[in-house]
Order: structure tokens, then sequence, then C-alpha cells
């Protein structure tokens, strides 16, 4: 792990490099396709960068936060769009802070997710959610000598949330505090969802949908002007197809497609749900209990059938 450290230490200066790449000559250029074309070596780096880490955690968090965020981000600055884009602009600091961390702030305008408020069940501070992960991390050994497979898949997912909620979390809070910006949560208890829509859409990885839903499902929707479910499909194979990158990062080996399969599934029930809820839900509505269980148990059945296997060879 120390050597991980160094190494991260040893590749900062690629990131502020980038940034102050980004910041002050790519933006300079006016023209889309000239922008696209000058941020082309800097995407070049971000997709070697995991592979000079060993361990899953290195690998994992920077092919996330920075092959693909970061990356997505930049796409979108290039069309003057997304949370980089500004008028006035942003100040570098915010910029290259906004660029690398995995945090969503507020727009002037409010997003549909936000305006509609979702009931809780266990709000978490963030101090419990950091000392939840902790006992997960230290009580991995332990797991692994006397819980079976399946209790330890679920476990293993419990640790990958939390990590993932406590590194966007502190995220949040150090942009926040330094900039006095409004930030949003990364996550709004998933394990609350009322359908597909609903998980994917407001309560779990906030920041990765929020994401996709601009650099994919917008310019294929409403620039292209395909119809709805192809967008959607669009964005859970996209999404399937980064995981797998992920996964690749992580192993070093060549991809078995489940993280695909499950993106691709999820994205076609996705798909048809949003059509059968225009067509019926003003007619016909479940229960909340009965929708979350149905969810639930879809989710769990998909999740134990094509990701716990890889995440149990990964973690072996």
């Amino acid at each position: 792990m120390v050597g991980e450290i160094v190494r991260f230490i040893k590749v900062l200066p690629v990131f502020i490099l980038s940034s102050l790449y980004c910041y002050f000559i790519a933006s300079k250029f006016s023209k889309a396709k000239l922008r696209l074309l000058s941020l082309l070596p800097v995407f070049s780096i971000f997709v070697v960068l995991p592979l000079y880490f060993s361990s899953i955690l290195f690998t994992s968090s920077v092919g996330l936060f920075v092959t693909w965020l970061t990356t997505f981000k930049l796409l979108l600055f290039t069309f003057d769009s997304g949370p980089l884009a500004s008028n006035p602009p942003l100040s570098f600091p915010l910029f290259a802070s906004i660029a690398f961390f995995p945090t969503r702030t507020k727009h002037n305008k409010t997003t549909p997710h936000d305006q509609k408020s979702l009931p809780k069940l266990l709000p978490l501070n963030l101090p419990t959610k950091v000392v939840i992960l902790a006992i997960l991390i230290l009580g991995n050994s332990y797991i692994d000598l006397v819980c079976p497979n399946n209790v330890k898949s679920w476990i293993n997912g419990a640790t990958v949330y939390f990590y993932l909620d406590v590194v966007m979390s502190l995220s949040n809070v150090f942009v926040q505090s330094t900039f006095g910006v409004e930030v949003r949560q990364p996550f709004n208890e998933p394990y609350l969802a009322t359908s597909l829509q609903n998980l994917w859409g407001r309560r779990w990885n906030l920041l990765v949908s929020e994401t996709l839903h601009s650099t994919i499902y917008k310019p294929i929707r409403y620039k292209v002007g395909m119809p709805r479910w192809v967008a959607v499909v669009t964005v859970f194979v996209v999404s399937g197809l980064m995981h797998e990158l992920l996964y690749y990062y992580m192993v070093r080996a060549n991809p078995t497609w489940e993280f695909t399969w499950f993106f691709v599934i999820h994205g076609v029930c996705l798909a048809l749900e949003i059509e059968l809820k225009r067509a019926y839900e003003k007619k016909w509505q479940l229960q909340r209990a009965v929708s979350t269980l149905l969810t639930t148990m879809f989710t769990g059945t998909t999740t134990l059938w094509l990701l716990f296997p890889l995440m149990l060879k990964t973690l072996a």
C-alpha cells in the first residue's frame, strides 16, 4: 500500500499539468472540434493512467474518477456544457477541483432530480458512514474466514457502496468548504428504490447518472433525435463498457462481458418500464412496498447472477 501511495504522489503532477493545459490552453479554442482535438492527448494519458497502479483500490479509483468521470466532464466542456463550463469562467482552482474530484455542484437551475424529495429510512451522516466503512474494511479478513460466498458478496457490495459514498461526500466537503459552492449528495439510499428509474436516476451514484445523462442521453435524444428507449439503452451500454474497462484495469484480463450484460438488461428493462408508466401509470399503480420489493428482487437477482461471481473472483 505504501508503494501505491508513492505512485499516486508521483502522478499528482500529471493531474496538475492536465488541469493547467485544459484551463489555459484548450479552453482558448472557441470551436468544439478544435477544442476536442486539443484535448485528445489528455484523454490518452487518462486512459493509461490506471495501469500505473497495481492495487484494486487505486486502479479502480483512478479509473472511475479520472479515466471515466473527468474525461466525460472535459467532453462536455468541449461543447461549452457541463459543470466545467461557466459564464463567467470558473477560477482555476475551482475548475481543477470540479474536474478531478467526484463531486456534484448545484447549478443555477434546479434539476428534476432535485425538485422531488424522496423518503428516507436511514439518513446516515458522514461520520457514521466513515465508521461503517472502517468496520467493513477492518473486518474483511474475518469475513473471509466465517462467511459463505453469498454473504461475503453482499458485504463486499456494501463496502463498495460505502466507499464510493464516503469518497464522494468527502470531496463535497472539500469543495464546499474551500470554494463556498453548493453541492449535492452522491447517493440517496438506493435500497429504498421503488423502480429501476428511481434507482438509476435518483438514488444510485448520482454523479455517474448525471454525467451519462448529459454526455450520452441528451445528445442522442435531442441532437440526433432518436426515440427515448434508444437513448436509455445506449446510456446503459456505455455504462456497461466503462465498467468493463474498470474491471480490466483491476484484473488485467480480457473482458468476459458480465458487466455489459448486466447494464444492457437493466437498460432494456428500464426503457420498457418508462413506456409502461407512460401508458398505464395513471390507471394502475403499485403500492410503494410492493414496488420496492420487486425492484430489490430484480436488482438483487441480476447482481447475484452477473456481478457477484466477478466480485468474488477479483477479491479472491
